[in-house]
């Protein structure tokens, strides 16, 4: 652990061997999967903030949008004094807005990615100097402990957890989730989620397979870091990004589809791809309202309010331990 003025740094990132041995069990499966997390390196990072800059990416937007109409009784609604812990610190903006409107007792951002961490806390230094910042380097998809939260003497503790990033997990992923996020929260606690909803499927396609191919890019990243980062050898130009919308699972898949019969090296482990084959990156949930009350409500929460957009597009969902 390590202070500077406003700012502590705690490292609780894994083993730099945990990113090996998760890619060669997920290329053993059948069929192959890669977990969504492993996107996020520094190139990662900066392709997704590109991402939710694009015209047929609407979630950001609208979930920004919400946060700005609806910030005052959402800050009313979690009360001062509070602990505000952060899952996913990203570019912040989304969590400029809610700081701006509340006056917690200090800022916890929680992130795999220490370059996207470090970037977060030092704008949070910079706009919020009298807001205590404790930045986290941990995986928030696994059970959490956070050292050293009860000294700040907090009202409570509130989990915000914007971005629909909660979709990225199965819905029983998602329960086991928050039945930690709940715990982490304590008896008093709150989550504020935000969580992409079901539409026009067509709209979903066009925000996960965008004309400048910048989602592809993203989506291939991942091969390049396992290539820099393991010693790999993926050739990119013979994997293709596929992305659609699984209308009964409720959900977009996204994956890379191996051009041709082929083999590659991952720390001398050979895998066979045929062609056709696909690699599963990553599952982008969507939920009706009732259908993600009723999953908070299974982990242990009480759905309290829900704010959406007209067009019914995004949800952000108050929930109370």
């Amino acid at each position: 652990m390590s202070s500077s003025h406003s700012l502590t740094f705690v490292d609780l990132h894994p083993a730099s061997d945990c990113f090996l041995d998760d890619v060669i069990a997920g290329l053993a499966r059948t069929p192959k999967s890669l977990s969504p997390k492993y996107f996020y390196d520094d190139r990662g990072s900066a392709l997704f903030e590109a991402i939710c800059e694009l015209p047929e990416y609407y979630p950001t937007r609208t979930e920004l949008a919400l946060m700005r109409e609806h910030v005052a009784a959402m800050a009313a609604s979690l009360g001062a004094d509070c602990l505000l812990i952060e899952f996913g610190s990203g570019a912040g903006v989304k969590t400029e807005v809610l700081l701006q409107a509340m006056h917690p007792a200090a800022y916890v951002a929680v992130d795999i990615s220490a370059a996207a961490l470090r970037a977060a806390a030092a704008r949070h230094v910079a706009r919020f100097p009298g807001v205590p910042a404790i930045a986290v380097c941990a995986d928030y998809m696994q059970p959490l402990e956070i050292p050293g939260l009860s000294a700040w003497g907090a009202s409570r503790r509130v989990i915000y957890f914007p971005g629909s990033t909660i979709g990225n997990l199965t819905p029983d992923e998602a329960l086991a989730f928050l039945r930690d996020a709940r715990r982490l929260a304590g008896a008093g606690g709150a989550m504020l989620v935000g969580v992409d909803l079901k539409k026009d499927p067509a709209v979903l396609h066009a925000a996960y397979n965008d004309a400048q191919g910048v989602t592809a890019d993203f989506n291939l990243n991942v091969l390049r870091r396992i290539n820099r980062e393991l010693g790999a050898d993926f050739d990119l130009a013979q994997f293709r990004h596929v992305a659609f919308y699984d209308a009964g699972a409720g959900r977009i898949e996204m994956h890379l589809e191996s051009l041709c019969a082929q083999t590659v090296t991952v720390a001398a482990r050979a895998f066979a791809f045929a062609a056709g084959e696909r690699l599963h990156t990553e599952n982008s949930c969507k939920y009706a309202v009732e259908e993600f009350r009723e999953l908070a409500q299974a982990a242990g929460f009480r759905a309290r309010q829900v704010w959406s957009d007209r067009q019914q597009y995004f949800a952000v969902h108050l929930l109370e331990v």
